[in-house]
């Protein structure tokens, strides 16, 4: 068996699949670094051209191009704005859980962490949204994340960079599926720059970023693999950056070999499949007297 033909069940044939995936952050990252930033009217306007702008232009791109994707929504935007999570699902796209408040699992304690994902999930659940995944703010899991993840029904996690295919992963309420990122395929290492606070110093062109997917996506069509992008509305909403996307779309289409699907429906297909790996995520060893703190 080649690696190309590993796991194929869970591709369905397809030499590579994408999942789109959209972080609708809004204000939480910033307000995550310190609630004073909420009387900076600049910065806030910045996050929240996101889920005004760069949202329904995301949308409407989808549309055109007839791709499914899935939407990681904090429970704080949703609750904000009541109507944007449910205006997603009625086109057909999946809104995931992306914590409460953004602020990442690696910051909290193992209470405070509890307390916020249980404060989303009771968001989306007064709004009537159904989750089935979730992802960890700045994709920095706790070991405790999975864990929660699987006590509370959720099928998938999507924070986790062990592998660039799915993969089950054991946890002490049951297995989870993992899909796994890399910073390769995010949008924030292209395109996020603001003065304060610090979230990122480059803004490059469209052109580079699209030329980077495209080769990865060319790469992984050849191992079989998960393109799993993520992008953010108040970033690739922008106009430029909302053209290369649509071009690596596009580019993707024109392949006739990739599978577009939603991270739930991935996550599905990847728990059927038998030939599909598991692994128990652990700490390691970091003796102190070798890495002190």
């Amino acid at each position: 068996m080649t690696e190309n033909e590993h796991h194929d069940n869970w591709r369905h044939g397809a030499a590579a699949v994408v999942t789109l995936t959209f972080d609708v952050d809004a204000e939480t990252p910033i307000l995550a670094q310190g609630r004073h930033y909420a009387r900076h009217a600049s910065t806030m306007s910045h996050q929240a051209y996101g889920p005004e702008v760069g949202l329904p232009r995301i949308l409407a791109l989808l549309d055109d191009l007839r791709v499914p994707a899935t939407f990681f929504v904090p429970g704080w935007v949703a609750e904000q704005r009541p109507g944007l999570a449910g205006s997603i699902v009625e086109r057909g796209h999946e809104v995931a859980h992306h914590s409460y408040s953004h602020r990442p699992p690696t910051s909290m304690t193992p209470e405070e962490e509890r307390a916020d994902f249980e404060r989303a999930l009771a968001v989306f659940a007064d709004q009537g949204i159904e989750i089935a995944g979730h992802r960890a703010a700045l994709w920095e899991a706790s070991w405790q994340t999975a864990d929660l993840v699987a006590e509370h029904g959720l099928r998938y996690d999507s924070s986790l960079m062990g592998d660039d295919r799915p993969y089950r992963v054991a946890t002490r309420s049951g297995d989870i599926v993992e899909l796994p990122v890399h910073w390769s395929l995010d949008d924030w290492e292209q395109y996020a720059f603001l003065p304060e606070p610090h979230i990122g110093s480059v803004i490059e062109s469209p052109a580079k970023a699209l030329e980077l997917w495209r080769a990865e996506l060319d790469g992984m069509r050849r191992y079989g693999c998960l393109f799993n992008l993520c992008a953010h509305p108040f970033l690739s909403g922008r106009p430029g950056r909302a053209e290369a996307l649509r071009q690596l779309i596009e580019y993707a289409l024109a392949c006739g070999d990739v599978r577009f699907a939603r991270c739930r429906d991935v996550a599905e297909d990847a728990a059927a499949d038998p030939g599909l790996p598991t692994r128990t995520p652990r700490p390691p060893d970091a003796d102190p007297e070798v890495y002190p703190v």
